[in-house]
């Protein structure tokens, strides 16, 4: 019987590099044993990058029996009948107990169909004793470090680089386990022994640049990834690995640069990496080299649905809707109970203002599965926005029926309720969304919004106050609460307070400058109110209650002419402002009623609601 020499191929040789836990750098340890027969050799294994060359090395037979069970085991392996190999196997250890390659065999056949307990418990077998093989060591050394035995792994390794102190693939496997272990120092200094070896090993190379990402060393890190390419170019890892560095660094350009040599050198028709690169070009905002790379996808494979997909994403990104739209009804016309693909054509027509359309993709949904919960959203949603409350309520009511676990539906069915006139159901519509939700800073706000509008202040103030605990940065929640405090005239710093927080978090609001200028002017405080409400009209434009502070602000300083003026424009946009008008009266301004502008902007009203 011969023993042929075991060699280890580095499980980074092949594969994306995978996103691993922040912190933590794993190693796959894949071990591949050989054992052959004289009576018959085993074929050559081939050779992966890194990986050391096997040669054979005879051994002496221990007798005709256990020779014969070796073939049988040998053959059965071949065929990939694991159990026969297994029984055969054990039969040479009867004969031959001592017999380390039988041992490494059983091993590696063991850790191949994942009973790692009897893989280990071989391994152990097979480094007992003097006189191991350094390659042999090694592959059990990876079988140990993935039963959890690191320690047992890294003293085979030691044993490994004392037989062989030439030999870099012990050094490179030590350093990973070290890794793991956190022992990043040490696992770079056995990383830089093994290279001092072995300068050509593209695995060396890679793990101490893996080891460099660890420590936070970039620059070494990408210049350690180089080199192994540089070494080999066909040596995959490395590519990826550095591909994901410059990710990690938000250098989009050079992660790019990575990807697309990648694709040149290695594996031009590589799907996932294509696919990648496609990402990195719509992160950079760099749509037409997304394209183009889906462009050769398509060519690749012009039934490739998940590609043209791809591309509508990327024409609704640069807002080239026709084109969109004309890639989702082509996989529709192929796949028409694609739900999704039909929502997102739903959507593109809401963007290109052709609601009907829109309203009729979402129904089409409704129609193929009437619990597809996004399209009641939808639907919900738009119709909404149309003001068609009744349709709104209906469709949202539906969507928390099917999934209440959502805080969307339940905010603007609230605000549905809310616009419709029915507080109570808007209020209710709120506090079950927090039952679900009791951390949704928006559904505490729009619940204040809700109380708000049947004078339960006290509960507008908590909620708001929770609004905040749970956002403090909430500047709608901050705004409503300041502005709702200068209105009543109470708790006038705390206003001006919470109004210039909101506006320092959105300064181009005007609704909220408008809640720091009145807070201004509740205050006393005239010249900065009035500059305040001044940029609000500038931000804003036409409001009828801008307008109406600004004419208070102007009363207040006896500006009458502008106040007059101020207040008549607010009267033009609302001349419904029985509170306004009555103002207007007070101040001797004559009767609103008998202005021109007033009666005119009264008949626009009539007009417009008389309109279907």
């Amino acid at each position: 019987m011969t023993t042929v020499q075991t060699s280890f191929i580095v499980g980074a040789s092949s594969g994306p590099v995978r996103t691993r836990p922040k912190n933590r750098l794993v190693f796959a340890f894949i071990p591949f044993i050989i054992v052959a027969c004289a009576a018959a050799p085993a074929p050559k294994e081939p050779q992966a990058a890194g990986a050391a060359a096997v040669q054979p090395k005879s051994a002496p037979v221990p007798d005709a029996a256990a020779a014969y069970h070796f073939m049988l085991g040998y053959q059965a392996e071949l065929a990939q009948d694991t159990e026969k190999a297994i029984q055969e196997y054990r039969a040479v250890l009867k004969s031959d107990p001592g017999s380390r390659s039988v041992k490494a065999r059983l091993a590696g056949i063991y850790f191949g169909l994942g009973d790692v307990p009897n893989a280990v418990r071989y391994a152990e077998e097979v480094g007992e004793g003097l006189g191991q093989d350094s390659s042999m060591l090694i592959q059990m050394a990876s079988i140990l470090a993935s039963g959890g035995k690191a320690d047992r792994a890294l003293h085979f390794l030691d044993l490994a680089i004392e037989r062989d102190p030439n030999k870099g693939e012990a050094y490179f496997h030590k350093g990973i386990i070290l890794v793991n272990q956190k022992r990043i120092a040490e696992a770079e200094q056995i990383m830089k022994q093994g290279l001092n070896v072995s300068p050509e090993s593209p695995n060396g190379h890679y793990y101490l640049g893996r080891i460099y990402g660890e420590l936070g060393q970039a620059d070494q890190a990408i210049a350690s990834f180089e080199r192994a390419i540089a070494v080999n170019a066909l040596f995959e890892p490395a590519y990826l690995a550095e591909a994901a560095l410059y990710e990690s660094r938000q250098e989009k350009e050079n992660a790019i640069g990575i990807l697309k040599r990648y694709l040149e050198r290695v594996k031009p028709n590589n799907k996932d990496i294509r696919q990648r690169l496609v990402q990195l070009y719509v992160a950079a905002k760099d749509y037409a080299g997304g394209l183009a790379e889906l462009e050769k996808m398509r060519a690749e494979d012009p039934g490739d649905l998940d590609t043209q997909l791809r591309m509508a994403l990327i024409y609704g990104e640069q807002k080239e809707f026709p084109k969109a739209i004309e890639q989702l009804q082509a996989i529709l016309k192929a796949r028409p109970a694609e739900l999704k693909v039909r929502d997102y054509l739903g959507y593109l027509y809401e963007e290109s203002k052709e609601l009907p359309k829109a309203i009729e993709a979402y129904q089409f949904n409704l129609q193929l599965d009437a619990t597809y919960v996004e399209s009641h959203i939808h639907l919900g949603v738009l119709h909404y926005r149309l003001k068609h409350y009744d349709e709104a309520i209906a469709h949202l009511s539906e969507a928390i029926r099917l999934n209440p676990k959502q805080p969307e539906p339940f905010i603007v069915l609230g605000l549905a309720y809310l616009q419709a006139e029915q507080f109570e159901k808007s209020v209710q519509t709120f506090e079950e969304g927090l039952k679900h939700n009791p951390k949704h800073a928006d559904l505490h706000f729009n619940l204040g919004t809700a109380y708000d509008k049947l004078n339960r202040f006290d509960d507008v103030v908590r909620t708001m106050e929770a609004a905040l605990a749970l956002d403090p940065h909430h500047a709608d929640a901050m705004n409503y609460l300041g502005y709702s405090y200068a209105d009543r005239g109470i708790k006038i710093e705390q206003a001006v307070s919470l109004t210039k927080q909101a506006v320092a978090l959105k300064p181009e609001n005007g609704y909220y400058v408008d809640s720091l200028g009145w807070a201004y002017f509740k205050s006393g405080l005239l010249a900065e109110a009035l500059t305040e409400i001044k940029r609000a009209v500038a931000l804003v434009g036409d409001d009828p209650v801008i307008y109406e502070h600004l004419g208070e602000i102007y009363v207040k300083q006896q500006k009458l002419a502008e106040a007059r003026e101020a207040w008549l424009h607010s009267l033009e946009l609302d001349p419904s402002n029985e509170k306004l008008l009555q103002r207007f009266r007070e101040q001797e301004f004559g009767d609103p009623a008998q202005e021109d502008r007033i009666q005119q902007a009264k008949r626009r009203v009539s007009d417009k609601i008389q309109t279907p």
